[in-house]
């Protein structure tokens, strides 16, 4: 079914998964469009992010944000038009960034709204490259990575829409840079399009012995949204003073145990106490939302120079968003995943 001005289609959380989701924890409901009260308006979602956090989403464990309850829509940020206004501060037809969810239509009193330039080109590059991911990339590896030029910057999902952003950033401070991707397609995009020193496929054999040979100087900084194998191999690598700004595990959010082997706890901490390392968690909105001006302003910059490039995998369809977020955390994207809900404009 496509979007219509009648019918919200909605994407609900039906149950909690246990281990990878499934199709059987979303279901689709639909409903009559709302209508906007005095001081509101209506959000028409043309497109929706789908990202790793909303993984965390459908768990009822402990988080720094609440879980999605059952029956629930989905959470999501999304680009959206306003197709009918009762708010002074927005017109019909404005481009705002939102957090509409899986669903057609909410209703926004402007709280929380961001209102996008009306001749943007790609306004879906507001969930990217100019949006959360691009803000992780930047706060994450300036802010607590700190590179210095000449030092050795290592990536894990190289060529993600954080990743991707990350290696440019660190070649724009000097740095020599490493990414770890999925794939020989991955791997030569990150370094022929991306302009990464080298890439390394994550699904190799030999991956920590790879990765030792392209860091003959150690690793200075390590940008963590990965975990497993890839932390595992960067690990007795890193330097005295290293840096690692982490904002995601993805390979661990379909856990249902700890991974298997030895306690290596005690041996993290002590690498960390004698190499003085600094390993840093952070929240993005919660810990750089104040500083996304200052971000938005030199990542505009640097796109109007040429000096960064971004991929977009768009998928078509909201009846797509559920199997394509599966997909998502299997590592099948290749770039910002994002889905077209509906058109620009509905007839």
């Amino acid at each position: 079914m496509t979007q219509t001005r009648h019918a919200n289609r909605q994407i609900l959380l039906a149950s909690r998964p246990h281990g990878a989701p499934t199709t059987e924890n979303f279901k689709m409901r639909q409903t009559d469009t709302p209508k906007p009260n005095r001081g509101e308006v209506l959000l028409r979602t043309v497109f929706l992010s789908l990202d790793p956090y909303m993984r965390g989403r459908m768990s009822d464990a402990k988080s720094y944000a609440e879980p999605v309850a059952l029956n629930a829509v989905m959470v999501g940020g999304t680009v959206c038009r306003v197709e009918e206004s009762n708010h002074a501060d927005y017109q019909e037809g404005d481009w705002v960034v939102s957090f509409n969810g899986w669903q057609d239509y909410n209703i926004s009193d402007g709280v929380g709204l961001l209102k996008l330039d009306s001749d943007m080109a790609n306004p879906s590059s507001a969930l990217g490259v100019l949006g959360m991911p691009g803000l992780t990339a930047y706060m994450g590896l300036l802010d607590i990575g700190q590179p210095q030029a000449g030092e050795t910057v290592v990536v894990a999902a190289a060529t993600g829409a954080v990743g991707s952003l990350v290696g440019q950033i660190a070649k724009l401070k000097g740095c020599k840079v490493i990414g770890i991707a999925g794939g020989a397609e991955k791997c030569q995009y990150a370094v022929e399009t991306l302009g990464f020193d080298a890439c390394l496929d994550h699904h190799s054999d030999d991956l920590a012995v790879q990765l030792a040979s392209a860091c003959v100087e150690g690793i200075d900084v390590y940008f963590e949204n990965v975990g497993g194998k890839v932390f595992d191999a960067v690990f007795p690598l890193l330097n005295t003073k290293a840096r690692i700004p982490l904002c995601g595990l993805v390979s661990q959010y379909n856990a249902t145990e700890l991974p298997a082997g030895p306690d290596c706890m005690s041996a993290l901490m002590g690498t960390i106490l004698i190499k003085r390392m600094k390993m840093q968690g952070f929240i993005v909105f919660d810990d750089y939302g104040d500083r996304y001006n200052e971000f938005k302003e030199v990542m505009v910059k640097w796109l109007d120079e040429g000096k960064i490039q971004h991929k977009e995998h768009r998928v078509e369809g909201l009846d797509s968003a559920v199997p394509s977020f599966i997909g998502l955390l299997e590592g099948k994207n290749f770039g910002k995943l994002v889905v077209r809900v509906g058109p620009d404009s509905l007839a």
